[in-house]
């Protein structure tokens, strides 16, 4: 069946749901990863993409999302600021592109950032299209047309909205927004003329079924760039005391969301960390893509070490 659904894929077709969860039936089987491997590396190619963002506004958050430490409900002790420095930011880009990263995104805290820090961080864009060689990307919440008009205007390229999970687990994991306004607000970025990043976090209690249907949702949304999170359980949030999954099974949800997006830029993103010891196979399944540095309020990766990485294991950056 492996290869029967690769050949489909290869030959320009899609998998169903149905096929999808028989797929990842195949937990644990290297046959699997192996031709999950192989279609990316023949409908995407061998080139490794990379990301960095900067905490550009932390904490102080009204939502109520289950895995997040920036929420006011709940006490995780993290740094709470209205708006990164200038200068800070500035010189966080300016690093970025001298290590050759590709994309540096503004990811702020918030349902939604006011008008006036967008106003602020668009100047921060302008300054940095003028002295960077940096595709700009944003994630400041579910924002209109309008204001992410206004961010397309000082050079953004990309918006950031993860979905997160399946559309019928979300409401279990966050109540104060819903996933119809995160896909309004994908559309409306894709409306005027925006890349979507838009990817999810697995790990929170979820089926495997339900990451198929995010994945099957992000299919329909056409998103070509999903970071792949594993959920970190951070003190102080109420899923801190959530079993870590098993390196097969996020194997298995790696490979099948290839499976299901064939040419798109399956990105390594939070929780890495936990998954240090299985990068290489992770890659090997199907990773083509990877957020460098630092993350939001969890330690990231160290941009040279992961580029000199997937060097070696022979794709470009």
């Amino acid at each position: 069946m492996i290869d029967i659904l690769k050949e489909k894929v290869l030959s320009g077709g899609q998998i169903s749901r149905e096929e999808a969860v028989a797929l990842s039936m195949n937990r644990g089987e290297q046959a699997l990863y192996k031709a999950a491997g192989e279609l990316r590396d023949k409908m995407a190619g061998r080139k490794f993409d990379t990301c960095s963002i900067i905490n550009a506004r932390s904490g102080r958050c009204s939502e109520n999302c289950k895995w997040c430490a920036q929420s006011v409900l709940f006490k995780t002790n993290i740094e709470e600021y209205e708006l990164v420095d200038e200068k800070v930011c500035l010189e966080t880009a300016r690093l970025n592109d001298a290590y050759g990263v590709d994309k540096f995104s503004f990811v702020t805290s918030g349902r939604a950032l006011s008008d006036q820090n967008i106003e602020r961080l668009c100047e921060y864009a302008r300054k940095i299209g003028e002295n960077s060689a940096l595709h700009l990307c944003a994630s400041m919440g579910l924002l209109n047309k309008a204001q992410l008009q206004k961010l397309v205007d000082a050079g953004v390229r990309r918006y950031h909205c993860n979905l997160e999970t399946s559309p019928g687990y979300f409401s279990s994991l966050c109540t104060t927004h819903t996933m119809e306004e995160k896909i309004r607000t994908i559309r409306a970025a894709q409306e005027v003329g925006m890349e979507v990043c838009s990817g999810g976090i697995i790990g929170m209690g979820e089926s495997m079924e339900d990451r198929i249907d995010l994945a099957m949702t992000l299919r329909e949304l056409k998103i070509k760039s999903i970071p792949i999170n594993i959920l970190n359980p951070i003190p102080g949030t109420p899923l801190e005391g959530t079993a870590a999954l098993g390196d097969d099974e996020i194997l298995t949800t790696i490979a099948v969301f290839r499976f299901i997006h064939p040419d798109a830029y399956l990105r390594f993103a939070g929780g890495r960390s936990l998954i240090a010891h299985i990068e290489t196979e992770a890659i090997q399944a199907g990773i083509n893509a990877a957020i460098v540095g630092d993350l939001l309020t969890t330690v990231g990766s160290k941009v040279l070490e992961d580029m000199e990485k997937v060097k070696k294991m022979g794709f470009s950056v």
